[in-house]
């Protein structure tokens, strides 16, 4: 919807729910902006969440709120993604945003039972089954050895043992 204000005009766009294949009991607390996605069975999403489409949230995840996942992002079962976790497919490898040119984005990809901690940053990467990312952390790499992670960059803290995974 267009408006015209002094002048200038004001697009307003509503937050809402579209085009969304959702699986069986799920739970999403409005507000939140969802579109184009596929969504698993038993998933919860809190508000004020944005999840973009061509993305999958794979089932029981729970997505907590101000979290923002963008297009190309697939996030395995068994998951927690903490309040604002922010998830990058654009790198700005032009020295600028890719202006929507969707050829120059990046998949993320995130295994099953992966634990997110608030106010991560996760760039185009891959993320194995089994990991922990700390509170505040920037992955910039793929992370293919289940273990806990933190820091910006993220590394290895530790590395999880057969007993604590899975």
């Amino acid at each position: 919807m267009t408006k015209k204000m002094g002048g200038h005009s004001l697009r307003k766009r509503k937050v809402g729910i579209v085009d969304v294949d959702f699986g069986p009991n799920v739970t999403l607390v409005e507000p939140v902006n969802i579109y184009g996605c596929s969504v698993g069975a038993d998933v919860f999403i809190g508000p004020f969440t944005e999840i973009q489409k061509n993305s999958r949230i794979g089932a029981r995840s729970r997505i907590q709120s101000h979290s923002f996942i963008c297009e190309l992002v697939t996030i395995g079962e068994d998951c927690f993604i903490g309040h604002g976790v922010m998830f990058i497919n654009d790198l700005f490898e032009n020295g600028g945003p890719s202006g929507g040119r969707v050829e120059l984005w990046k998949e993320t990809t995130i295994g099953d039972r992966v634990s997110i901690g608030s106010n991560a940053t996760i760039l185009p990467v891959s993320i194995c089954d089994d990991t922990v990312i700390g509170a505040g952390s920037v992955v910039t790499k793929d992370i293919s050895e289940p273990g806990i992670y933190a820091g910006n960059p993220a590394r290895m803290l530790r590395a999880l043992n057969s007993d604590t995974a899975g």
